[in-house]
């Protein structure tokens, strides 16, 4: 059989085509399905193309919608007052949500990283008649509480399962709890759970001191793991996985010597290094930029008869690939290949990378045609390097081209690929492209747009100068709860972009849409909003939002109460600056901040910033004025060696 030959993207589109056709061809008739009540995989052909597709069916069903409902309904109300304790219990009694079984769960999942809004739903759930606690709930209220560091609570919690539900405590709940306080740097804490736990009814074994020690070892206090280890060796005798971590941590820190100490102190234990803890020498010879050492190791991993795996060669690659050595990276892959050792998705995802970040396209075309060869499936990753390598220069048609053969393949484009391209036909202004990659998002039920996407699209309108759609797909993303923290860069470029358009009740709409879902607000976003409505010369209405977020419990800036108060002063609007003064005195009393010194600093920051913004004028005009000479200067300079020349 005659080998394909190719180069470049165009002869990966052609290789990519006679493949997966030919692939078709042998197997049109095979339909096979894999849990069949959601996913089916289907070789039919889609629009006339043949392709190996996965294909997402979701049937409706009005309890499992009614359950996310609520469990979005719960959240909203979490968001919007879990500062207020008795007001959130009254909101959640008044909502009359049900406390169906898994509910808690889902909403504990749904808060995701804020944990306290998780643990105040608990504390109130755990008080209702119809609560249903369940093992998996207590280890993700014990994972959570560790995770914000409030260790006492989650004690707490594991002390009120011993004594109502006992058969609930399980070992995972303590290793989870140990690392933690390893992540905390709290060693004597994560300690002194070993010695907490058979009062629970559990005897600490090899398995739970070994979590110990890679939890210490990977979070940076390698030294205490490995003076505990030397402790209490008689109490748990060593394995070859507590070595492993030891060897981890010292490897992470570059400790190399200390790394070879381990590996003596194993071989006097009677312990033969295996794949793993090679693999993990490797990666600290790799970290530290010593490659000779990491060939040498290579030799000496055959020469004892362990030979390499992907993973081996993958990890020095990839230290080749980081400072551009790719000549040596596809030298190790060759040799990789010659020792029978077959390329994974990782190893030819590393090189695609690295071939992509040094700007060599082709070169990365070559190795994805390599892998359809091979049978290495791409995944998202891989395609994903390429498709950034095609950004940066801005090739919108590469780009399309290469997702629709990553869909023909079966590779369902993730959200990374999506955002790619949605930010460079934005980039481009191609808004036509946008709208349908955002369709095709919205519609193909396999993802849903996220923080980033979002943020990109209103950024990418806003460059465009589409102020309205910009704001659309804003309050989008805040209704969607996808804000809760807001991005206070994407807030001052809208609000200020609307303002300076005339469009005031667009902004405004924004800024309420903000506020009403619940969204937290600090005084750095009402700053941001009020000091756009006075750059646009709408000082009613800074004023107006100036009070609202008084009355929030927000001192303002002292340059905004300055800039209010130069406002109202040339406006002779002496009724509305009492009325503002006066309550913000009020704060500064309560606070016990001077109201004099806020004042006078409010005034020296408004100077220095009109001071730093005629200096900047200044410069640019500045530099405006060299190159109109530049070019004057040049233009002298033509005219006189043309003079010459003609003489």
């Amino acid at each position: 059989m005659q080998r394909t030959s190719f180069t470049g993207r165009e002869g990966f589109c052609r290789l990519f085509a006679g493949l997966k056709a030919r692939q078709w061809k042998q197997n049109h008739n095979r339909r096979f399905t894999f849990n069949a009540a959601m996913t089916t995989f289907t070789d039919d052909p889609i629009d006339g193309v043949p392709s190996r597709t996965l294909r997402y069916l979701h049937k409706p069903n009005s309890v499992t919608d009614e359950f996310t409902t609520g469990v979005e309904r719960i959240y909203r109300i979490l968001r919007k007052h879990h500062s207020r304790p008795q007001k959130l219990s009254l909101a959640l009694h008044e909502s009359g949500i049900i406390l169906r079984r898994g509910i808690v769960e889902r909403v504990i999942r749904r808060c995701g990283d804020a944990g306290v809004l998780g643990f105040r739903f608990f504390s109130w759930a755990s008080q209702q008649p119809e609560f249903h606690p369940s093992p998996d709930l207590y280890k993700a209220m014990v994972r959570m509480l560790g995770k914000m560091r409030q260790f006492g609570a989650a004690w707490a919690v594991i002390d009120e399962m011993g004594r109502t539900h006992p058969e609930f405590v399980s070992v995972e709940m303590f290793v989870a709890l140990m690392r933690r306080f390893a992540s905390s740097r709290m060693v004597g804490k994560a300690v002194e759970v070993l010695d907490e736990m058979p009062k629970y009814g559990f005897t600490p074994d090899g398995h739970v001191f070994g979590c110990l020690l890679d939890a210490l070892a990977k979070n940076g206090s390698v030294k205490e793991a490995a003076k505990l280890f030397e402790d209490l060796k008689v109490r748990f005798p060593p394995t070859i996985k507590h070595y492993t971590s030891l060897l981890h941590g010292w490897c992470k820190e570059g400790k190399l010597m200390e790394a070879k100490f381990v590996l003596i102190q194993m071989h006097q234990s009677g312990f033969d290094p295996d794949i793993v803890v090679y693999n993990t020498l490797l990666s600290g010879y790799a970290a530290a930029g010593k490659m000779e050492d990491g060939y040498d190791l290579l030799r000496e991993m055959r020469r004892k008869s362990c030979n390499p795996n992907a993973i081996s060669y993958t990890t020095l690659i990839q230290a080749f690939c980081l400072s551009n050595r790719m000549d040596e990276a596809m030298r190790l892959f060759v040799e990789m290949r010659r020792n029978s050792c077959d390329a994974d998705v990782v190893t030819y995802t590393t090189l695609i990378s690295g071939f992509c970040k040094w700007g060599k396209i082709d070169t990365a075309y070559q190795l994805l045609g390599s892998m359809v060869q091979q049978v290495c499936e791409p995944n998202q990753n891989t395609y994903f390097h390429i498709l950034a390598a095609h950004e940066k220069k801005d090739q919108l048609e590469e780009c399309l081209d290469l997702l629709s053969n990553m869909k023909r393949s079966g590779c369902v484009p993730d959200l990374n690929i999506y955002n790619v391209i949605i930010r460079l036909s934005c980039k481009l202004g191609e808004l036509d492209q946008v709208a349908t990659m955002w369709e095709e998002l919205v519609d193909g039920g396999c993802y849903s747009p996220g923080l980033d996407t979002f943020v990109i699209l209103v950024h990418g309108y806003l460059e465009q100068g589409k102020v309205v759609e910009a704001c659309g797909y804003f309050k989008e993303m805040v209704s969607r709860g996808l804000w809760p923290s807001p991005q206070y860069g994407t807030l001052k470029e809208l609000l200020n972009e609307l303002v300076r358009g005339g469009k005031v009740e667009l902004a405004e709409e924004a800024w309420r849409c903000v506020v009403d879902k619940g969204c937290e607000l600090n005084v750095f976003a009402w700053t941001i909003w009020i000091h756009a409505l006075l750059s646009g010369k709408y000082l009613k209405e800074a004023c107006r939002y100036c009070l609202e977020m008084v009355h929030a419990g927000f001192m303002p800036q002292p340059d905004t109460f300055a800039k209010l108060m130069k406002g109202l002063k040339k406006n002779f609007n002496r009724h509305v600056a009492a009325k503002i003064t006066e309550k913000v005195k009020k704060l500064a009393d309560d606070r016990k901040v001077s109201f004099k010194l806020y004042k006078r600093r409010g005034v020296t920051m408004l100077n220095e910033n009109v001071m730093e913004k005629r200096e900047g004028n200044r410069e640019e005009k500045m530099k405006k004025m060299k190159m109109k000479l530049g070019k004057r200067g040049g233009a002298h300079s033509y005219r006189g060696s043309l003079s010459v020349h003609q003489s």
